[in-house]
């Protein structure tokens, strides 16, 4: 069995292709380069160079055995990188892609708390009513309201999240009451402009049974804002109703949606230390966000959806 020390020897030599340039770049003298050859080819059976003027050069056993040296020396870069970053924390820069929703009023208190623990990480949110483009490198990862069925992706659900029919109390104080799905089309309904709805999981009023929108926006952060100034009712995300206490939730037992988040990555940067630490936080901190967010709403006691 070859240990990792005559693995960089073996490497070092079929780089320089000189004992002494060898022993040089490994801080070893040239005698005991040789040395660690020479046990490493009696260990294995095999003759691994051929020594002629020019220099040391790979035989046919040698050269396969190249490609598996190349491979644990990146494996154990790799190793090292990973614990030098568990030690001193994420850095650099990371963009994530999210819809609106999300992106205003779940994420950013998870990214913030995730910041605080690695001060050297910079995060950047691109909050866009479409879907991302991650093989353009439009972000480094996204979180999506359903999952991708092509393309070279790596797809995670995190969790469901409910949305309800709301309004302001403003609001509800000046119209006529609300007790059965048919008041509903006595009052002014906001949401998404129909044309511009990029994803059917967002078509909310189509499965309500509710066709006009009298005032729409492809931005939740609008409709939302419509809501909380008491123009209309509209679908609103429950873990955004404690950033507006005036808001209600109507007819909650008659209509309650159910959507998912997913967290989407490209496939190749499954191999990223940093980037798979990040999501990691990502999709624990969302979690445990819309747990608490939720159970405000409802009145709940919160409970750790990590816990057992």
């Amino acid at each position: 069995m070859m240990d990792w020390d005559d693995m960089r020897v073996f490497l070092a030599l079929a780089r320089m292709e000189s004992l002494g340039r060898a022993g040089q770049h490994l801080r070893l003298d040239p005698a005991t380069v040789g040395r660690r050859i020479a046990r490493l080819e009696e260990g294995l059976g095999r003759r691994l160079f051929t020594r002629s003027h020019q220099g040391y050069a790979l035989t046919d056993e040698g050269a396969r055995l190249l490609p598996h040296a190349v491979a644990a020396e990146n494996t154990m870069a790799a190793a090292a990188q990973e614990a030098a970053e568990a030690s001193t924390g994420l850095s650099g820069q990371i963009r994530v892609g999210a819809p609106d929703g999300c992106a205003n009023y779940l994420l950013p208190q998870v990214v913030a708390a995730i910041c605080e623990a690695n001060p050297a990480l910079d995060v950047q949110i691109i909050a866009l009513p479409r879907v991302f483009n991650l093989s353009r490198r439009e972000a480094d990862m996204a979180i999506g309201v359903s999952a991708p069925q092509t393309g070279r992706l790596s797809v995670q659900k995190i969790c469901d999240y409910r949305l309800h029919l709301a309004a302001a109390t403003s609001y509800l104080d000046r119209h006529p009451p609300i007790t059965k799905a048919e008041d509903l089309r006595q009052h002014r309904v906001i949401g998404y402009i129909p044309d511009m709805i990029f994803d059917s999981e967002l078509d909310y009023l189509a499965e309500l049974g509710l066709e006009r929108v009298a005032l729409g926006s492809n931005s939740v952060a609008v409709q939302f804002n419509f809501i909380r100034h008491g123009a209309g009712l509209g679908v609103v995300h429950d873990f955004a109703l404690p950033s507006a206490p005036g808001l209600v939730r109507i007819l909650p037992h008659e209509f309650s949606l159910k959507r998912s988040f997913y967290l989407i990555r490209h496939l190749d940067d499954r191999r990223v230390s940093r980037l798979n630490r990040f999501s990691e936080a990502l999709y624990r901190g969302i979690r445990k966000e819309l747990v608490r967010l939720e159970a405000l709403v409802d009145g709940a006691r919160v409970t750790d959806p990590e816990a057992p």
